[in-house]
């Protein structure tokens, strides 16, 4: 898989483009601003762009979701909870000074248990609330990758400070992605860098619990 990561908008979240190697269809993961670039990238590598896949709905993953699916005409798959988020992005921003952010009706729903044929690749959609209540993580079959979002990160883990986290159900579904998948599972997240399951669960001071 040929995974680019465009880190976009004022709180530097990571949107991701992905595609199988060489492969002319590709998938964007979290396009939360900067749509214009990440158009712009879509047009220079070449590809069609088959879906366009919402981790969870916090204004940084989804800001730039109505242009680029407008312009693309990709599908948008949004965790099926968190909708109304998606609907009305501006009546869930908690602070002021970001956006405006266009609103955007989901195309298609997931809740966990989903398998999706995409641009040549297959994701299994796994369901990881606590971040935020609907979060998913698409884990790529065959890949040994994984699309975090806010779940999990290098050295740190998805606050829960704000409306809807739960920090219990979070470890809970960090401990689910740890138990099912292998220690060498690239960890593609929302934020920060790249790192892996298990360097995670070796060094990360939240997950000691989970060990």
């Amino acid at each position: 898989m040929d995974a680019r990561c465009f880190t976009v908008g004022p709180v530097a979240e990571n949107c991701w483009i992905a595609r199988p190697d060489g492969g002319s269809r590709a998938v964007i993961v979290d396009p939360g601003d900067e749509a214009e670039r990440l158009l712009g990238a879509v047009e220079q590598l070449g590809v069609t762009v088959e879906a366009i896949l919402i981790t969870h709905c916090h204004f940084d993953h989804v800001g730039a979701v109505a242009p680029v699916a407008r312009t693309t005409g990709a599908p948008v798959y949004c965790p099926a909870v968190e909708v109304p988020v998606l609907a009305d992005i501006m009546a869930w921003v908690p602070w002021p000074g970001f956006g405006p952010y266009e609103s955007y009706d989901a195309d298609e729903t997931v809740a966990g248990g989903e398998r999706l044929e995409l641009a040549g690749l297959t994701f299994e959609v796994v369901s990881s609330p606590g971040h935020s209540p609907g979060h998913v993580t698409y884990v790529v079959d065959g890949e040994d990758a994984i699309f975090s979002g806010d779940v999990l990160f290098q050295g740190s883990i998805g606050r829960t400070d704000l409306p809807g986290g739960d920090h219990p159900r979070l470890m809970r579904s960090i401990a689910t992605l740890l138990d099912r998948l292998p220690d060498e599972t690239l960890v593609l997240p929302g934020h920060m860098g790249v790192t892996t399951l298990g360097r995670e669960r070796a060094t990360n001071p939240f997950l000691q619990q989970t060990a």
